[in-house]
């Protein structure tokens, strides 16, 4: 399960990760807690409109990557906080899907400057431990038929120390023609994809492949 802020997260920070994972047969879910309903320069744009655009957008990329679903819980961006209300929407669909690994935001990087991505982060791990495994949090579930579930791992994207590189470089056109379907957050300059590959190859250097994406990952406790 990839667990994140805004449209274009996932794609920008795991993209070929993501498509090694659907080329292995790997059953992969995209919760978008926002729908990026401010992110744009433009000041006559109605939030409205953008959140349609951007999840149209999502819905696109996570089809080039042959993701079997993406859940928008469409939460108003900027204003996230690590609380229980977000907690309790993030445990739902943790209980829905059962993941084995979640991927998401690193909350303790130094310098992480949206708040969203740090919100996300937070309540990503609190949810993943204790909250989702514990039958007594949101016992309402439970009567959904929604049961406890234990996740294995988080993986956090953009991390200060990552100890697990993923070699993307034959899957490194796919993450490109995911991000192009963010044309409202992208636009239609190929120096974009220049950047993205010089940032892949730099995740990979000293490793024994040319791009990578790269993760810190916690395990929880069983």
């Amino acid at each position: 399960m990839l667990l994140v802020a805004h449209p274009d997260d996932a794609e920008f920070s795991s993209a070929g990760t993501i498509a090694r994972l659907t080329n292995a047969g790997k059953d992969v879910t995209i919760v978008q807690v926002t729908s990026g309903d401010k992110g744009t320069p433009d000041a006559d744009v109605h939030p409205e409109t953008l959140t349609q655009r951007r999840e149209a957008e999502e819905l696109e990329a996570a089809s080039r990557l042959k993701v079997a679903r993406v859940e928008f819980l469409r939460c108003t961006d900027g204003e996230l906080t690590p609380d229980l209300v977000l907690r309790e929407k993030i445990v739902r669909m943790i209980r829905r899907h059962k993941p084995d690994v979640i991927i998401s935001h690193d909350p303790f990087r130094p310098y992480a400057l949206h708040p969203d991505h740090r919100a996300v982060g937070f309540a990503a791990l609190d949810s993943v431990y204790p909250t989702a495994r514990d039958p007594q949090y949101f016992p309402e579930h439970h009567a959904e038929g929604l049961t406890a579930h234990k996740t294995a791992e988080i993986w956090f994207f953009n991390a200060e120390h990552p100890d697990l590189f993923v070699d993307i470089t034959d899957v490194f056109d796919r993450k490109v023609d995911s991000l192009k379907a963010h044309l409202s957050q992208v636009g239609t300059d190929p120096v974009v994809w220049d950047r993205v590959r010089d940032r892949a190859r730099e995740v990979a250097a000293g490793q024994a492949f040319e791009l990578a994406e790269a993760y810190k990952i916690v395990q929880m406790r069983r």
